[in-house]
């Protein structure tokens, strides 16, 4: 089965957010939650792994309940800047059994392979560990799903502008298989308020969270783009749009 996801491109779109700076309102909002349900835990954990850190403060804020904190990121600006490396969640080389925390922070939404991404998450995780994080769920940007339709009619065709999503009620069982324990799986939906469709798009790509499908459309042409546009306004000011966040926790097995 071909990769539904350009790996290369994902990096590159995560670069030039780090170029550019990245848009931090929906990743922050995450994280904050993250470590809110840490905190809660009343636990001091050894070794964590951050998956996903646009914000290069991001570990050292883990250090209230973390000892030593690695750093992965498909993007390698995003990498360097935390002094951690480039991931690819699906085809890495995990340290067998180091962490007793991962957590992984709005990427994993954009693997070909999330099963594999998963087990090897897994793989890098001591017994009775725990794996928290979230990424974009399947009810995510309708406005905008909306509007490329729009776009899509005036050339008479349709081509992939939005990724497909895993939905909520499919992650539990896909932690489950791959060798977690006590799944939870909780949905956010933020609602933000646009201008038009361009100032959407422009904080997309400032999230590094524009299409990086491996078989996607050709850039909208101007009567595409004003027609995407028009939908997306719907003879308003200003659009609310929505995006929905799958949060998720599980466990490793005790082995005692």
């Amino acid at each position: 089965m071909p990769d539904l996801f350009d790996m290369q491109l994902r990096a590159q779109r995560r670069d030039r957010a780090a170029r550019t700076g990245a848009e931090l309102f929906l990743y922050e909002r995450v994280f904050e939650d993250c470590l809110e349900r840490i905190g809660l835990l009343g636990r001091h954990f050894r070794s964590a792994l951050l998956i996903g850190c646009p914000d290069p403060g991001w570990p050292n804020r883990l250090c209230a309940t973390v000892e030593q904190v690695d750093v992965r990121d498909p993007g390698p600006l995003f990498a360097a800047a935390a002094g951690g490396s480039q991931i690819a969640e699906d085809a890495w080389d995990p340290p067998a059994e180091r962490y007793d925390l991962v957590l992984a922070i709005g990427t994993l939404d954009t693997v070909n392979d999330f099963p594999l991404a998963l087990r090897l998450v897994r793989h890098s995780m001591q017994p009775d560990s725990l794996f928290i994080g979230a990424f974009s769920g399947g009810e995510t940007l309708p406005a905008l799903r909306t509007a490329m339709r729009a776009a899509d009619a005036v050339s008479a065709g349709a081509t992939p502008h939005v990724h497909p999503r895993i939905e909520p009620s499919a992650l539990a069982p896909l932690l489950g298989d791959a060798g977690f324990i006590r799944p939870v799986v909780d949905v956010d939906r933020v609602s933000a308020s646009y201008s038009s469709l361009r100032r959407l798009a422009a904080d997309l790509r400032a999230m590094g969270a524009t299409n990086v499908l491996r078989t996607r459309g050709r850039p909208l042409v101007r009567r595409q783009f004003d027609a995407g546009s028009s939908a997306f306004a719907n003879g308003s000011e200003r659009t609310a749009e929505t995006f929905e966040i799958l949060h998720f926790a599980a466990w490793t097995p005790d082995n005692k």
